[in-house]
């Protein structure tokens, strides 16, 4: 079997969607002829923790070494801002002053990201386990797009090959843009990012429209190897209420003004449908959306369940009427295609898919006739797709008949991934 290093660092107990990508390949790389090790921080600062993922880790040599992260130092100016900007929810609207200056110092003091300080000991420890071991390939995936320095620094000591994977863009991603960057740590990132994508040997992202933007940096192979979904589901009942459910983090810049427009003015047109409708929403939720849901007099019809571990999801996914997949309304937004549309597909209930114009995921959705896509501010369409479903979900009818979604299994994806390899 051909020896395989996978540097992440999301990883059991670890929540969220950036975990399942890498411990599923993991699981499958075996079946490939590919016997993978795993290296990932001892005492990592999570901000979402799963236990019960702990259960689904294969049976994998697993390497571990300490990380240095300054979330410890930033919590003594603000313990709740600083778990909520490490969890990805960076207010919109009238900062504060420690949030601004913990922005700025994340983005400006540590570049690429607050996971640095673990590249230079790592590089350490690692080159030694290649020699010892054996290894072939090296695998780094990111964000933290620092991991990838700990692959470049690799690269350079050894004969090996390197692959970058690319869960979400570098410089692109619209978060960037909060960070309050100066000048000099825009093209500090800019350098880090064509350096590590020049140096590799090859190139994984998880849609097209990342690999058009990065062949204009590099010339190097690239393959877009979605996400996808590994879990065999078994048809159960359905929510009695008409559930419009949203699983994951709910940042405020995804926030669906149109769709709470939408459901306030079907309220008022149609009783049945107040009476019936409950919006659920599944994760990390922005304040400013919850305001928003308020008022637009929605918060009677809502239920927060919180923080779902993932055989929670997968249930609630099952169960919904409706599922709610949500992308923030830019340009920059276009090509991220959200880790759980993919168990969407595989939960077969219909998706609203409400993004920006020309959004890869959106067409995703359609192109498989697993829902509807619309704009943010399109409330006519968005009430049009509200009604119909409503009207189906009246009659038992809201059913999903979704085509084509089987390449997206993880054994699947992995089969492509060893190809690549």
């Amino acid at each position: 079997m051909r020896k395989t290093l996978v540097i992440a660092y999301y990883w059991p107990p670890a929540g969220g969607p950036g975990v399942q990508r890498w411990l599923k390949f993991v699981k499958y790389l075996p079946d490939f002829d590919f016997e993978p090790f795993v290296y990932v921080p001892e005492n990592p600062s999570y901000p979402i923790v799963d236990e019960k993922l702990i259960v689904e880790v294969p049976d994998v040599k697993i390497l571990k070494q300490p990380i240095k992260e300054p979330y410890g130092w930033a919590s003594l100016l603000s313990k709740k801002k600083t778990k909520t900007i490490s969890s990805g929810i960076i207010k919109e609207d009238d900062p504060s002053l420690v949030e601004k200056l913990l922005l700025w110092v994340r983005g400006n003091f540590f570049i690429p990201d607050a996971r640095k300080l673990w590249v230079k000991p790592s590089i350490s420890y690692l080159a030694k386990v290649i020699a010892d071991e054996g290894i072939e390939t090296i695998i780094t995936t990111g964000p933290p797009h620092s991991l990838h320095l700990i692959g470049l620094g690799l690269k350079k000591k050894y004969n090996i090959q390197w692959i970058a994977d690319f869960r979400d863009p570098w410089t692109s991603i619209g978060y960037h843009k909060k960070l309050r960057l100066t000048k000099s740590s825009q093209q500090k990132h800019k350098a880090l990012e064509k350096k590590v994508l020049v140096s590799a040997d090859k190139v994984v992202v998880t849609s097209q429209t990342t690999k058009t933007e990065f062949e204009h940096i590099t010339p190097k192979p690239i393959k877009v190897i979605t996400n996808g979904f590994d879990d065999e589901l078994q048809p159960g009942p359905l929510d009695s209420a008409f559930t419009i459910s949203h699983i994951g983090s709910l940042l405020t810049g995804r926030n669906p003004l149109g769709l709470w427009q939408a459901i306030q003015e079907l309220m008022e047109e149609n009783e049945t449908f107040k009476k019936h409708t409950k919006i659920q929403l599944a994760g990390v939720v922005g304040e400013e959306v919850l305001q928003s849901i308020q008022k637009f007099g929605l918060d009677d019809h809502l239920e927060q369940l919180g923080y779902l571990s993932h055989d929670k999801v997968l249930e609630t996914q099952q169960k919904s009427q409706l599922l709610l997949l949500l992308e923030i309304d830019s340009e920059e937004t276009k090509g991220i295609i959200p880790g759980k549309l993919f168990e969407y597909l595989n939960a077969k209930r219909p998706i609203l898919a409400i993004g920006p114009k020309g959004w890869e995921a959106g067409a995703m959705v359609e192109q498989h006739k697993a829902g509807n896509t619309c704009l943010h501010y399109d409330v006519a369409a968005l009430k049009n797709v509200l009604l119909d479903a409503f009207k189906h979900y009246q009659k038992g009818t809201l059913l999903c008949n979704s085509k084509g979604v089987e390449q997206y299994h993880r054994k699947a994806l992995t089969e492509s991934l060893a190809k690549f390899i």
